[in-house]
């Protein structure tokens, strides 16, 4: 954890969940509401086919709702592609941006991430910036060079602290149930704190920094107990209420 930085927990749905799936979110969005949402953020990324349904479950809750990504035009002709103000007209506050499996699927550049995340901080919207090395660039011990060009060409130079998050999501960890070592994660976050210190100052020090890979209730206290470690952005772990609340309950032995 960082000093007098508000931890975030994120969920990220991927491509899953139907209108079957709003249970789920109705639980978690009940199931923050307590003490612990007055230190704690939680956050949840549906597929665009619930996002307003899903920010309508949750008005009087603390949870919030976000999007998976976010065309970089505010309109147009691009078929499928939905904009930051679309978002934003169906009340959701954050958008995932530059996931592995976009950079990977769809091919986008760390170019093409800035500008969406640029279109988000027009939109009002905070842009979860997700950055991450593959198994052969950790290999070749090439962890950090990777993480430093991400971040130097994915995050505009206007980003804030109140507009921007990092996500550290090392490509091999994504769905395999593997993770780094606690010792590990904690050298890869110091390393981007600095680097956000050293270009944004004092905004650089109370960015968030999430961790995310195969993060689940049974290590997510080890790691989110991590320096510099500020939350987490879930994956298969969020699709249920439980596993999702269980990872934010982590925070209470941890928070004042």
């Amino acid at each position: 954890m960082t000093p007098d930085v508000r931890p975030l927990v994120a969920g990220n749905w991927k491509m899953n969940g139907t209108r079957q799936s709003l249970g789920e979110i109705k639980a978690m969005a009940e199931g923050i509401d307590g003490p612990l949402a007055e230190h704690v953020d939680a956050l949840i990324c549906p597929p665009a086919t619930l996002l307003y349904v899903a920010t309508a479950l949750c008005t009087d809750s603390q949870l919030m709702v976000g999007a998976q990504d976010c065309h970089h035009e505010v309109q147009g002709a691009h078929t499928g592609d939905i904009s930051a103000e679309m978002i934003a007209d169906c009340f959701g506050t954050h958008v995932i941006l530059g996931h592995s499996e976009r950079r990977t699927d769809h091919r986008e550049t760390d170019q093409m991430v800035q500008s969406k995340v640029e279109a988000a901080h027009a939109a009002g919207l905070t842009a979860i910036i997700c950055i991450g090395e593959t198994g052969d660039e950790r290999d070749s011990y090439e962890t950090l060079d990777v993480l430093m060009r991400q971040m130097s060409h994915s995050i505009p130079d206007g980003a804030m602290a109140d507009n921007t998050v990092i996500a550290y999501e090392p490509l091999w960890a994504i769905g395999t149930g593997l993770t780094p070592t606690p010792v590990d994660v904690a050298v890869v976050h110091a390393f981007i704190r600095a680097e956000l210190v050293q270009r944004f100052g004092a905004e650089g020090k109370v960015m968030r920094i999430l961790y995310g890979g195969s993060v689940k209730p049974s290590n997510a206290l080890s790691l989110m107990s991590v320096d510099n470690v500020d939350g987490a952005l879930i994956g298969g772990a969020s699709l249920k209420a439980s596993d999702f609340l269980a990872i934010y309950s982590v925070y209470e032995g941890l928070v004042a």
